[in-house]
């Protein structure tokens, strides 16, 4: 039977033809929207792996500047007066940023991506002119500093009772007094870190003191008549000091470093030493030997503050010395015990501060001035009739010339620049680090 006499045949025929030719442009479709499909999905993937990348390059930037950073204060952490860690010269910034490479190159070997290192944030040293250290000594390291200073005074007085008749024409007396006093310092510091922040030291110094006064009154006997030569040596007054650093500071961030010192009086004191009270002219009299310490415990509060500004370091302290009273003192004369009573020195404020600059990578050079104001002494709760309030100014130049990688020589010199001041002050140190 011919097919388009059986029942149906063309309405099947003709669905099976219209799904013939519609199964392509379907599939066809079906395989575009797979593919969009795929590269919705991998448009997602890479945008994911941009954001991780975008992540990666910042925590990248942030351990270039910690280890920067870092780098700066740790190339001299470990040497006391060789310039600066975070304003180095400029001759030392390329050979900083290479060495920084080649560090960060180890770290990302070592330490998962984004990981900062290890920063040592202790403040910066600068070429010391004054008692308070820059660096702070490292967590568990020892720092031994021999030092020796000298110090030379002179004071001249010239004294007039009489009257005038006209201008440099005296009627009367005149007294004529020339003092001249050397004083040598032998001391060996201790520094010992207990955190990269905070450090203990103490200090043993061993004086020697010469004193030599001539004077006289013109016409009334010989300048020997009232000449004496004294000198004395012992241990010092030994010191102990804790310093802490409050902050990390870095570049153009200023460092925070308070102290508290301990004066002890292990030196021998005044009132220990004999004056001879029959020296004609001399209404207090004189020692016969010279003490090697103040006679009175003390305790020294300090701030100091460390500011970087490339190519130098800004630095100044403010401090106050306290001094106990002490009762029941009696002074040895050539007459017998002599009593005072309670005797308490004045309070000390001082103040300083400096400047100081990396001449390259092995020395460095600073200045500052110093300055001190000393309270006067009470005697029995009331001031005493002979004290008065003394100013000591003095202008420091600083040296500093790093030896080799443990040890370092540091070279200042001050020079009063009041009438109390000692003239010239000479101090060597050699910090090393053990």
């Amino acid at each position: 039977m011919p097919n388009h006499l059986i029942p149906g045949w063309g309405a099947g025929a003709c669905a099976l033809a219209l799904a013939q030719a519609i199964s392509p442009a379907a599939a066809e479709q079906a395989a575009g929207a797979a593919q969009d499909d795929a590269l919705q999905r991998r448009v997602e993937e890479q945008a994911r792996e941009i954001e991780m990348l975008k992540r990666l390059v910042n925590e990248q930037a942030a351990s270039l500047l910690e280890v920067r950073r870092a780098m700066g204060v740790d190339r001299l952490a470990t040497q006391r007066g060789t310039g600066f860690g975070a304003a180095p010269a400029a001759a030392a910034v390329a050979q900083a940023t290479a060495a920084q490479d080649a560090t960060q190159q180890q770290q990302q070997q070592q330490q998962p991506v984004g990981q900062a290192p290890d920063r040592d944030n202790r403040a910066l040293d600068v070429a010391p002119i004054f008692e308070q250290p820059g660096v702070l000594t490292p967590k568990g390291k020892l720092t031994l500093e021999p030092s020796l200073q000298y110090s030379y005074s002179s004071s001249n007085r010239v004294a007039l009772v009489g009257y005038t008749i006209i201008p440099a024409i005296l009627i009367g007396v005149i007294d004529v007094r020339e003092v001249k006093r050397n004083t040598f310092t032998a001391a060996l510091t201790a520094r010992y870190g207990l955190t990269n922040r905070f450090e203990v030291e103490a200090r043993v110094p061993y004086v020697y003191r010469s004193d030599t006064s001539v004077g006289r009154e013109i016409l009334q006997g010989s300048a020997s008549s009232t000449a004496f030569d004294a000198s004395g040596s012992n241990i010092g007054d030994i010191e102990l000091t804790g310093r802490y650093q409050f902050n990390d500071g870095g570049l153009d961030k200023p460092y925070y470093i308070g102290s508290l010192r301990f004066k002890s009086r292990t030196g021998r004191d005044p009132f220990e030493v004999e004056t001879d009270t029959s020296i004609l002219g001399l209404r207090d009299g004189v020692q016969t030997s010279l003490p090697t310490g103040s006679g009175f415990y003390g305790l020294q509060p300090a701030i100091t503050v460390l500011y970087p500004s490339d190519p130098a370091v800004l630095f100044g302290s403010v401090s106050y010395l306290y001094s106990f009273k002490r009762d029941g003192i009696q002074r040895r004369t050539s007459d017998g015990p002599q009593d005072l009573g309670s005797i308490q020195p004045g309070g000390v404020w001082g103040f300083n501060f400096g400047m100081g600059v990396a001449l390259n990578e092995r020395s460095s050079f600073s200045i500052g001035y110093d300055h001190s104001s000393v309270g006067k002494t009470k005697q029995n709760g009331r001031a005493a009739a002979d004290s008065v309030r003394v100013q000591l100014g003095t202008l420091l130049l600083g040296y500093s010339y790093r030896l080799n990688s443990q040890r370092t020589l540091n070279v200042s010199i001050g020079a009063g620049l009041t009438r109390d001041t000692p003239d010239v002050t000479l101090t060597v140190r050699v910090p090393m680090t053990l």
